[in-house]
């Protein structure tokens, strides 16, 4: 979604695709999460792709914020 967002046809469709992205981020979070309590990932792990994971879900937050403050 990130790189459909890099090619939208506007401005909206730019927004619209960052924030699908948003979602997924928030959802990989919750399966990592999930991941980490069966054990299928250790906690070091967990702690090192959540901390990843935050940093892109900021990046988008960030570039949604900037973009609908331009249109």
């Amino acid at each position: 979604n990130i790189h459909e967002g890099n090619y939208a046809s506007s401005r909206m469709d730019f927004i619209n695709k960052f924030q699908i992205a948003l979602k997924e981020c928030y959802e990989t979070e919750y399966w990592l999460e999930l991941f980490m309590r069966t054990s299928y990932i250790t906690k070091e792990e967990y702690k090192e792709l959540y901390a990843f994971c935050s940093k892109i879900r900021i990046k988008l937050a960030t570039s949604i914020t900037t973009a609908k403050e331009k249109v």
